[in-house]
């Protein structure tokens, strides 16, 4: 059974991991992360544990049996009661429900847990994957949205 995990440090390995055995996947869906990003991973890392000490992002993993990191399911932005959620799923995982569910589970630790009432999300036009995501977990749209100059859909859900 997959488990939601707060990010800590030693996910680094097992989180670079997973961003490079899935990149081009990825990339073919939201806008690619650069070459700087895996350059500077772990400055990157570094930065971005700071921001979740200061209360500004929580980031998770979805971590398997193994503790092999099946994905990233994140709130950016926190603040005014509500929070940006993205997420990504590793392609050998994919299309098993687990977003889904790594969605859900999100979204009652963030209602539960961080006090939030609302989030929001968007994804490009292309990705029914994650448009289906996003509807079956009560997410609905709210307007259009540009992401890394292609063209999306916002949504906002409720908590």
């Amino acid at each position: 059974m997959p488990e939601l995990q707060l990010l800590r440090p030693d996910h680094a390995p097992a989180l670079l991991a997973f961003e490079r055995e899935n990149r081009a996947y990825f990339a073919a869906s939201v806008p690619d992360r650069g070459d700087e990003y895996f350059a500077r991973f772990d400055e990157r890392l570094s930065a971005l544990l700071a921001e979740q000490e200061a209360g500004v992002c929580r980031f998770h993993v979805v971590a398997g049996a193994d503790g092999e990191v099946l994905g990233r399911i994140n709130l950016y932005d926190v603040a005014d009661g509500g929070a940006e959620l993205g997420y990504r799923i590793a392609e050998h995982a994919a299309g098993r429900g687990l977003a889904t569910w790594a969605v859900r589970e999100l979204a009652a630790l963030a209602a539960g847990t961080y006090g939030l009432t609302f989030l929001t999300a968007a994804t490009t036009l292309d990705n029914a994957a994650s448009q289906a995501v996003l509807a079956r977990t009560g997410f609905t749209v709210v307007g259009e949205r540009r992401l890394g100059g292609r063209p999306g859909l916002a949504y906002r859900r409720a908590l």
